[in-house]
């Protein structure tokens, strides 16, 4: 991989992490348009460690609450919260590496713009509720919402934003809590593609790309969710649903018919 490569990449899985877009979507998206091959294991795990690092700065001082008061309701509630992306991940594994290549991709970037206009569309017939008044049904349901964006194209700030939408959250809410519940999953991530790349040996890894990858995932990662949470508090996500769903439309259309980037028909 050359700098410009680690640079592209480290950008979009920056942005698209809590962009409502699908980080993993694009990911896999930049790299057959681009002819981008696949990054090593463990510059995929720094990327991980750079968003990790973005999303705990820009909400360092809910970050600091939870760590005062560690066996407080915020903890537990994010605990519930992870519960269903974990069982996913452990019990559909080898059904959901199959759907990295690509293969309802476009299906998936649809779902994506789906969620995103219905919470909206729901959102206005429900009472909004503060932060204090998250509950345990909040987070069950934005759990469930997580485990499903595990596909590539189905964003997970996006499904998990919706989710707390379509619950009544107040919309800042929902964007900070939806943030908040991203770090136990890319700190379980980043755990467990580090012990694989450990286990895989560091051998060949280009420091320099990958340092330089690491460091544009975090300043887009950090400019990414402080221009989500302030943005879902005033204005409405139909716009990332119309783009969702078009890119969604043009990929399954490319995938069909036209095989200007997908040489293959997906089934």
């Amino acid at each position: 991989m050359n700098l410009l490569e680690s640079i592209v990449l480290g950008i979009v899985q920056g942005l698209t992490e809590f962009l409502p877009i699908s980080s993993s979507g694009h990911l896999v998206l930049v790299q057959n348009v681009f002819g981008i091959r696949e990054p090593q294991l463990f510059f995929n795990v720094m990327l991980h460690f750079g968003t990790l690092a973005a999303v705990a700065l820009a909400l360092w001082k809910d970050v600091a609450e939870i760590f005062k008061n560690i066996l407080g309701k915020k903890t537990w509630l994010l605990v519930v919260a992870t519960i269903p992306a974990v069982l996913a991940a452990l019990f559909f594994k080898d059904a959901l590496e199959s759907t990295f290549g690509g293969k309802f991709l476009g299906f998936e970037f649809v779902v994506t713009g789906l969620l995103l206009t219905i919470s909206e569309s729901v959102y206005v017939s429900v009472s909004v509720r503060k932060y204090n008044d998250v509950n345990f049904i909040d987070a069950v349901v934005m759990g469930v919402l997580q485990a499903f964006a595990i596909f590539p194209a189905i964003s997970r700030s996006g499904a998990v934003i919706a989710g707390g939408l379509m619950r009544g959250m107040e919309r800042k809410t929902a964007a900070k809590f939806a943030f908040l519940m991203s770090i136990p999953g890319i700190l379980g991530a980043f755990v467990l593609e580090g012990a694989g790349a450990v286990k895989a040996g560091l051998g060949g890894v280009n420091w320099l790309a990958t340092a330089v990858g690491t460091l544009f995932a975090f300043a887009a990662g950090y400019a990414a969710v402080r221009f989500m949470i302030a943005f879902v508090s005033k204005k409405r996500l139909y716009g990332f649903a119309i783009y969702t769903l078009l890119i969604g439309l043009l990929i399954v259309l490319d995938q069909f018919v036209f095989h200007l980037v997908f040489k293959t028909r997906p089934f």
